[in-house]
């Protein structure tokens, strides 16, 4: 028998078939890596043909996703492309055309042609085919030459062996990213831990994004957040560089949003494998949710802790985040408040907290946008950002309602969702910081509504009460320090007496001390509107006028006791 044949049974085409990896997704970029051309010239068993690259140099770096040994004029329609090929060139044509038109069909089989060919010389060849050489050199697959006989099987088998590795380390690590994301979902976890738990498997940024491009939940990583979110920043549909992975989250025909890995790492299952299983988990969270605004409240959220925690380096950074969520800055002016419901509503408050979250987004459409949370633990009460153009209308004050005109929009939205079995006294009360362009003036805003809590309205138009930090400095004021240990100590010493003798019973013990003061406080220059405010008469008022004054030893004419209290009466805790 020939040595061509009884060597490398090269009779017309056989390929030592181990394992078909033909339909694995290893081959995905950044999978479980492949062996490239350049590490099987390294194997000893390749060594010893002493390998001499003689053309497609380019293309070591060509991952090999199987290898065959091949000989005949019709290999080249046995290839899928991606094989390293093994020959001696047996059975190969030799007329020029006929050897041109082989060889180019041998360098593009499958659209990418072969990894690699591994041609020993001096069985059908005793130097390199011209043709071949430069078919190899235009299409970028390494040729390599042996001047010295080697076992063609031991070479397929180390191949198939690394290739084999490299596919069981893929499905281990597919077993794994989907054991994690099984088990994430019978816990119930939240989408953005989930999206916690993507991003350090990966080792890289994750961002989860609605369907209109807001950013939903992100992990950095340790990234920089500024840069990573700036393609979130443009509008529109984010553009990232080719290095990123990204795959939409849907369900059923609706889609959802996207999850995308920014630059990274490989993966041994590839990334993008690990993000489908992602986007898999998230979509099934998604169908079994019953509240179709989670993915918009955990956006709000997201952003609030970072403000409020001072999860952020710098401006930059905390402007990335805010546009990445909705939020435009740039060129904006942007508005702290809070909103909540006063008395009974008549209803339950997961009906309350719904429309006056609506009202307050309607509020600011179109042109505006918003970002509102809850703002604790009671049912209604939200805290929002707003943005709004700059020079919008809503900034200003409606002198005829004596009331800023964004609460006089919303008191007419809330005029058309609330129901007209809501009571009477039942309102909105909204709170509002001080309009401003500079993000750490926003925190600072943030944090005086927070601590003020809701005060005495300074306007009223329709079912909405509002207060305004502009128009209501020291009350602002006075409550965002009211923590201090010796602020809370004046307030004790100063309203003792009247906290004292409001706790007793019996004949002149009317238990309404405190209320008194707050209304003669309120009009110290008009004690009718303050005995109207306290719900008394005249004669009435007056007398407990003058048993505060007597209780606490001061004159409420005197200005400094009349500063004095109010501080007090402001720094108690509500």
């Amino acid at each position: 028998m020939p040595r061509a044949c009884a060597n490398h049974l090269e009779v017309a085409y056989v390929s030592y078939t181990l394992y078909d990896c033909s339909m694995e997704p290893a081959t995905e970029p950044n999978a479980a890596p492949l062996p490239t051309v350049a590490e099987v010239l390294e194997l000893q068993e390749v060594r010893v043909g002493a390998p001499e690259l003689v053309a497609g140099g380019q293309g070591l770096a060509r991952e090999i996703r199987w290898a065959h040994v091949v000989a005949g004029a019709g290999a080249a329609e046995l290839v899928d492309g991606g094989e390293l090929v093994l020959t001696t060139g047996a059975g190969w044509p030799r007329e020029h055309e006929a050897l041109a038109e082989f060889a180019n069909a041998l360098t593009s089989a499958g659209g990418v042609g072969v990894a690699a060919i591994l041609l020993e010389l001096g069985i059908a060849f005793d130097r390199v085919p011209v043709e071949l050489a430069a078919a190899c050199d235009a299409a970028g697959v390494p040729l390599v030459v042996l001047s010295h006989e080697v076992r063609f099987v031991q070479i397929t088998q180390r191949v198939h062996q690394r290739i084999l590795a490299a596919q069981t380390e893929a499905l281990q690590a597919r077993e794994e990213v989907h054991k994690m994301l099984t088990e994430l979902g019978l816990n119930r976890s939240p989408v953005d831990y989930v999206v916690e738990r993507l991003a350090a498997t990966l080792g890289c940024p994750v961002v989860l994004e609605d369907s209109a491009h807001r950013v939903v939940a992100v992990s950095m990583q340790g990234e920089d957040p500024a840069h990573s979110l700036a393609p979130w920043g443009l509008g529109g549909e984010p553009k990232l560089s080719a290095a990123s992975a990204r795959v939409s989250v849907e369900a059923r025909g609706s889609r959802w949003g996207f999850l995308t890995a920014l630059p990274g790492p490989p993966h041994p299952a590839g990334r993008r494998t690990v993000l489908e299983l992602g986007a898999f988990a998230l979509a099934l969270g998604r169908l079994a949710d019953t509240s179709a605004d989670q993915w918009l409240q955990l956006a709000s959220k997201r952003v609030f802790e970072a403000l409020l925690s001072g999860r952020y380096r710098n401006d930059t950074e905390l402007e990335a985040q805010l546009t990445a969520a909705g939020l435009p800055v740039e060129g904006r002016v942007i508005l702290a408040a809070t909103l909540q419901g006063t008395s009974d509503f008549g209803a339950h408050d997961s009906l309350a907290h719904a429309i006056l979250e609506t009202s307050l987004r309607r509020a600011v459409a179109p042109e505006g946008r918003v970002l509102i949370a809850n703002a604790g633990e009671t049912e209604g009460s939200l805290l929002a950002v707003v943005s709004l153009p700059d020079g919008d209308t809503r900034l200003s004050w409606d002198a005829s309602r004596a009331a800023p005109l964004l609460a006089v929009r919303l008191a007419h939205e809330l005029d058309m969702l609330v129901p007209d079995p809501t009571p009477a006294a039942w309102r909105a009360h909204l709170a509002l910081g001080t309009p401003d362009r500079r993000l750490r003036q926003l925190v600072a805003s943030l944090e005086q509504l927070r601590a003020a809590g809701r005060l005495a309205p300074s306007s009223e138009v329709g079912r909405v009460t509002v207060q305004q930090a502009e128009r209501q400095p020291l009350a602002h004021l006075v409550r965002s320090l009211a923590g201090a240990p010796e602020l809370q100590q004046f307030a004790a010493d100063m309203l003792g007496p009247l906290l004292e003798h409001d706790r007793g019973t019996g004949p002149g013990h009317s238990g309404d001390l405190l209320r008194v003061l707050a209304a003669y406080l309120a009009h110290p220059a008009n004690r009718s509107l303050a005995a109207q405010e306290a719900r008394l008469s005249r004669s009435v008022f007056y007398q407990r006028i003058d048993l505060i004054e007597g209780l606490l030893g001061v004159s409420l004419a005197n200005g400094e006791t009349i500063a004095a209290l109010t501080v007090a009466l402001l720094a108690r805790p509500q």
